[in-house]
């Protein structure tokens, strides 16, 4: 019986996914196996030795020690891309947003109130103070063609405008996934120069903070309209009002609300709505749920944020063992996991081995079920972090 700890609210559509006779879930429970998690923060937060993994319903991951977990031996998913369409769907109403001062409009219109037959006179009068301009023909920057920005750039091409992405982590699945209209950047320089907006779409790490800040706004054209529905961190928000108040940025929609930011009309600020429907609610979680299972009964990890991408195609074999080891990315591990069970006379049906930075994780497949003796032995090797194993 796998035990999984809840830290809050998690969509039905995904809890469904664990077969109740072999999972317990509860928001307390004793030495759970592991986590599933969306906003609570879990930077101090002691965990049991029990834990094996930890899965966030969501992209991003600052709430959780990834780094520090990992050299515990503490594998964190997440789940990029299940929530793509509705930060997506935000993202493209923030282009609309900052082209068309409906908000404004709607505002002043509130204020016609009580003028009864007068409205509609008034109405077509004052419509002159909320000229826009529309989204067809002008060019949007995407930086960041992930999950969400490759959506943002297809839908852009589908509206009409002239799509610049730049990404220099570009995966093969992604490439794929763009329209041919959009246009490769060479530099952040490039894009930024001919953009008439631009949008991000890159996690916030120290090298991305601040990413649109003072020396990068000099790039832009004058006008020029920055919608951030990622991460707080990537825009310096004092930078941007400097730019505001000079005309180089005439219009910010963010995500992200700060101080700051409030009372200026020409910085729409939303409290983090990005993924909050409950269809991207419900997508994160079965994905997160999925995530677990595959790692908890078959040692498969994909989606991870602290280790490698690893998993073995063939069944455990009958009567037999698949051992999960995390160990430190050196020379000659490897030759000794094989060494120790070959003393045991352990047939090894499948290995695969896979290395993040300094950590790596194998996948081991003998045909017998290994004993205490030899669990115990395989742990005692230096550098291994821990050792799982999973009988058929």
């Amino acid at each position: 019986m796998y035990k999984i700890q809840t830290l809050d609210r998690i969509s039905s559509k995904g809890l469904d996914n664990f077969p109740r006779d072999d999972y317990e879930i509860a928001s307390e429970i004793v030495k759970p196996d592991a986590i599933l998690v969306r906003s609570h923060d879990m930077l101090s937060m002691e965990l049991d030795p029990s834990v094996k993994a930890i899965a966030r319903a969501g992209a991003g991951v600052n709430n959780i020690p990834f780094q520090e977990l990992a050299q515990k031996g503490v594998v964190v998913f997440n789940t990029p891309g299940a929530n793509a369409n509705a930060v997506k769907e935000l993202v493209i109403m923030s282009l609309h947003l900052a082209s068309r001062p409906v908000i404004a409009a709607n505002k002043w219109v509130d204020t016609l109130k009580g003028k009864g037959a007068e409205i509609a006179g008034l109405a077509e009068k004052g419509k002159k103070d909320f000229i826009g301009s529309e989204l067809k023909g002008k060019t949007l920057g995407v930086i960041g063609l992930g999950a969400i920005g490759a959506q943002v750039a297809n839908t852009a091409v589908e509206l009409g405008m002239k799509v610049i992405g730049y990404d220099p982590f570009l995966s093969v699945d992604a490439a794929w996934s763009l329209k041919s209209e959009v246009k490769h950047a060479e530099t952040l320089d490039s894009l930024y120069s001919k953009s008439d907006y631009i949008t991000v779409h890159v996690p916030e790490t120290p090298d991305t903070k601040g990413l649109i800040n003072a020396s990068t706004l000099k790039s832009m054209k004058d006008g020029v309209k920055i919608i951030n529905i990622a991460r707080g961190g990537l825009v310096n928000n004092e930078d941007v009002l400097a730019a505001i108040n000079s005309g180089k940025v005439s219009c910010m929609v963010t995500d992200f609300a700060a101080d700051e930011l409030l009372g200026n009309e020409k910085v729409i600020c939303m409290p983090h709505l990005g993924a909050s429907t409950p269809e991207a609610e419900e997508n994160c979680a079965v994905m997160a749920v999925k995530e677990l299972r595959d790692f908890l009964e078959k040692g498969k990890i994909n989606n991870s944020v602290n280790f490698p991408k690893t998993y073995l195609d063939s069944p455990i074999p009958a009567g037999g063992t698949r051992l999960c080891i995390s160990n430190k990315n050196v020379s000659g591990v490897v030759s000794k996991f094989t060494s120790v069970l070959g003393e045991a006379k352990m047939n090894i049906a499948s290995i695969v081995n896979q290395s993040r930075n300094d950590l790596a994780y194998n996948l081991i497949d003998v045909d017998h079920k290994v004993d205490d003796a030899t669990l115990e032995a395989l742990r005692e090797i230096e550098g291994v972090i821990n050792v799982r194993p999973i009988f058929a």
